[in-house]
């Protein structure tokens, strides 16, 4: 599997090439364009790392993704699919080979066959952080498409570090976290800054420039209310 990310950081395309009879997995809705020879196979058992159906709910339960996902196969030769996520930004292509990599709900984009994707607990700590209390554990060996809404920046730790809560988009699973006030409660309410997530241990953490949830609260207090 070859991957070219174009037109980045804003509205980033991926260019998947695929060598004969090899196959990529895409969340369901992810494909933008593909040659003729691309097959389409669609099935809650895609890239739950063999679990068959009942992990795949799990994953579109517990995980806010989709319950069926789909494998694009290249047929007859060498072929191509295109991949886009649905807000405006970012794509990087991780190479998975050592630790598991955690990947925020709405951040997976697709992968390698060869990637389990299964749902993480993250327990209360999430919950409160203003996020999902689950987020998406890859594993195994290929490649992982991530996508964010506006730039992906990786930030390489070794030690502690603070992000905003809707600014995560994916971290190595060699890091621990716990989402805390901003200062005091009065702070933390009307800082406008919510709450944060302070990240610590070493590995690598990568995150985004804009933040989803703030800026559909922008843009929804600008709209006209509805009528009937």
């Amino acid at each position: 599997m070859q991957v070219k990310i174009a037109y980045q950081p804003s509205y980033a395309l991926a260019l998947v090439g695929l060598a004969a009879n090899e196959s990529v997995i895409a969340e369901s809705g992810a494909m933008v364009s593909m040659t003729s020879n691309i097959a389409i196979q669609t099935s809650g058992r895609a890239a739950t790392g063999g679990g068959g159906i009942l992990k795949a709910l799990k994953r579109s339960m517990l995980g806010g993704e989709s319950f069926f996902m789909n494998s694009f196969t290249a047929q007859g030769g060498p072929g191509e699919v295109t991949f886009a996520p649905t807000l405006p930004g970012d794509i990087i292509s991780l190479p998975l080979a050592g630790p598991s990599i955690i990947i925020q709900r709405s951040s997976y984009l697709a992968s390698s066959p060869t990637v389990a994707i299964d749902t993480s607990w993250q327990g209360f700590k999430g919950f409160f952080g203003g996020e999902s209390m689950f987020m998406l554990k890859a594993s195994g060996q290929g490649e992982v498409l991530v996508n964010s809404f506006g730039a992906i920046h990786e930030i390489p730790l070794a030690g502690p570090y603070i992000v905003d809560t809707g600014h995560i988009v994916a971290f190595d699973e060699t890091l621990t976290f716990q989402v805390k006030k901003v200062g005091s409660w009065k702070a933390t309410f009307f800082s406008g800054e919510g709450l944060v997530t302070v990240f610590n241990g070493r590995g690598r953490l990568w995150i985004q420039s804009r933040n989803p949830s703030a800026f559909g609260h922008t843009i929804g207090g600008k709209l006209p209310p509805r009528r009937g």
